[in-house]
Formats: C-alpha cells, structure tokens, sequence
C-alpha cells in the first residue's frame, strides 16, 4: 500500500472520529430545546418594584432614658433564712425602685421588701443610702419605702388608660442585680390578670420589653418618659418567651398614697369567693347566663350574706358596672369605698335580681 493512501486514510477516519465526537457533544452555541414555559414568563426588562414610601424608622429611646435613669435606684435587701438544718446566714436580694417625690419616698414591688432585716438603695449618681419601710401591701404586690435625702430627680406617673396595644414602652431597672439596664418593647396586652403563688394581681400591662429577675419594682415607661407601669412578674417557662407583666400606674397611684399617707391599705370586701362565667362553665353548671361572676363561696355573716346572695348566684352588674367577670367584679369592688351601700344585679337560676350590699373592710386575715 502505498504511502499516499495510508495518509488519505488516517485523514479520513480522523476526520470522522471528530464528526462523531461533534455529534457527542453539541456545542455550547447551540439553541436549547424549545420551552414555551421559559419563553412565556421571562421579561428582560424587569426590575424591583419602586419603594413608594421609606420604611418607618424606630424611635430614638435616648431622650427617654436619659429623661427617666435619674430617678430609678437599685435596691438591695438583707433577709435572714435558714438552711434544711436550721442554719441562719444571710441572703442578699436585688430589686428596683422609682423615686416618686423629692423627699425620698421610693415605689416598689412588696415582694422586692417583703421579710427584709435592712433595706439599701443606690441612687443613680452612685450614693447609697439605708431605707426604712413606709407601707407595703400583699395583695396589689406594691410597697413604699424611704430614704433620708433631699432634692432627689423624681419622676411622674402617667395615666395608663392612655396605652393602647403595639405602643413602644421600655422597661428600666436593676436587672439581675447588676445595675440600671434598658430594655425597649410594645404594649401585648392590656387589663391582664395572673396569678403569682395564690394572689391574683389584677390590671396588668403585659409586655414584650424584656424583664428579669431585680427589674421587679422598676418603672414601665413611654416614650414621653412617663411611668405607665411597676414591673412586677414574668411568666418563666421553658416555652415562654416575651411575657412580662407591670401593674398599670391606675391600679398603683391610689395604693401608693394609701400607704404613704397611712402605712397600710385599705380595701372593700363583700365577703365572696367567685369564678368567671364561661360558656363552657354555663352550659356545664346549666345557667341562664354565659357570662359574670359565679358566687362559689359565701363568708358567713359577711356583706354579701347579709343581702341575701347565695351559692351558685351570678353577679352580672354591680351598681352602674357591667360584670363578665371575676376580674372585673375585683376592680369594680377596689373602686368603692368602705361602707358603702352598692347595688348588685344578679341571675339565680332562671330569673334576674337586685339587692343591695354595704361593703365592710377587707378582714386583716
């Protein structure tokens, strides 16, 4: 075979070697195959939408904190307790408080005070000072103390029914016993009622700003720097998270001039023990309402027995105040006076009645 034919040869099957590898391996310029899927939706031309109005920004809280930090003090407390063997030594508990007044008078929580051998609270400014206990009361968690200073930053207590759900608020405070911190969050709920180791606290803010253990006593403010709410407790559960709760500056003013002005508190008692009407309740109990506070308890001889009220009574107005509730018939009573005669509307099995009851003082036990 002669040399020319084998390099015609070897041209020939190189030639189609690359033919068949072409036909392989299409090249990258190729069309694609035809998608009326792709081709319908694509728009070379698109762009994100304009933003027709700038995004609101968050509110500055420096001119808050700085208006409000003076007048909230740290408050330690020495309490005397014993191991499981009896032994005695001494426990140091954090907490807050706000000063209310130029001559030293502090608000609190009571269980911030409550059991305390000694008291001290330090100023913004860092100056320590003793504090002497004025009054302090179980059932609304709240207590005054004293401290012997003058011309102290006080600041003022707001009025809550001005809040509404969503409005900011910052909770300041001795948080976890290492100084005034700030914490900023909105307003979750309003008119709350929890139940903290057997006493119900009633009217409460509740909160996302952040509270922890030595807030309790701190104010709850808004951002006009004014005290809308005393932290108080917080609902501790592994799956709980944001749920702070501050007792509304409504519910503390008149407690906190009751106990400066007399040490103690007192209220108007009908002699009752109640629950919340429910529909569920209703149609378990079978009543002829689904709403109000059922009559669980009667105290003997007390106001309520003496009107005429029974068991299984449900109170559904008293004087002008519609009642739905156990809350609501707790507030409506807080808002009377000792010795005053109240009209009571109530449902006993089918039929709707009326008397009338003359609140007695809350009984000391």
């Amino acid at each position: 075979m002669s040399r020319k034919y084998i390099l015609a040869l070897v041209i020939l099957i190189a030639v189609g070697l690359g033919i068949g590898i072409w036909a392989m391996y299409p090249s990258p310029t190729s069309n694609p195959p035809h998608s009326d899927n792709q081709t319908q939706y694509t728009n070379p031309d698109w762009v994100f939408p304009l933003v027709i109005e700038p995004a609101t920004p968050l509110p500055d809280f420096r001119p808050v904190v700085a208006k409000v930090m003076p007048s909230v003090v740290s408050v330690t407390t020495e309490i005397v307790t014993s191991d499981f063997f009896g032994h005695q030594y001494t426990e140091y508990v954090a907490g807050s408080g706000i000063v209310i007044d130029d001559k030293g008078y502090i608000a609190t929580n009571n269980h911030v005070v409550e059991d305390a051998q000694s008291i001290y609270v330090e100023l913004a400014d860092g100056r320590t000072f003793p504090a002497n206990t004025v009054g302090t009361d179980i059932l609304s968690d709240l207590a005054v103390i004293k401290i012997d200073a003058r011309n102290l930053t006080y600041i003022y207590l707001g009025n809550s029914s001005l809040l509404s759900v969503g409005g900011w608020v910052l909770a300041i405070g001795n948080a976890l016993g290492e100084g005034i911190t700030a914490t900023e969050g909105i307003v979750s709920r309003l008119n709350v009622s929890v139940t903290v180791e057997g006493n119900t606290l009633y009217g409460l803010i509740q909160t996302t700003a952040a509270i922890n253990p030595g807030n309790s006593g701190g104010p709850l403010v808004n951002m006009a720097g004014e005290v809308i709410g005393i932290t108080s407790v917080k609902i501790v559960a592994s799956n709980v998270e944001g749920m702070g709760f501050a007792i509304s500056s409504n519910e503390a003013k008149p407690i906190i001039e009751e106990l400066i002005r007399y040490g103690h508190v007192t209220y108007p008692w009908l002699g009752v023990k109640v629950s919340s009407v429910t529909p569920l309740l209703a149609a378990s109990e079978n009543l002829a309402v689904d709403r109000g506070a059922l009559i669980a308890e009667i105290v003997a001889d007390g106001p309520a027995d003496v009107a005429g009220l029974k068991v299984g009574d449900v109170i559904i107005h008293f004087e002008d105040e519609e009642i739905s509730n156990l809350a609501e018939l707790v507030q409506a009573i807080r808002s009377s006076e000792v010795g005053e005669e109240i009209e009571i509307v109530f449902v006993r099995g089918q039929d709707t009645k009326t008397t009338s009851a003359r609140l007695a003082e809350y009984p000391a036990s």
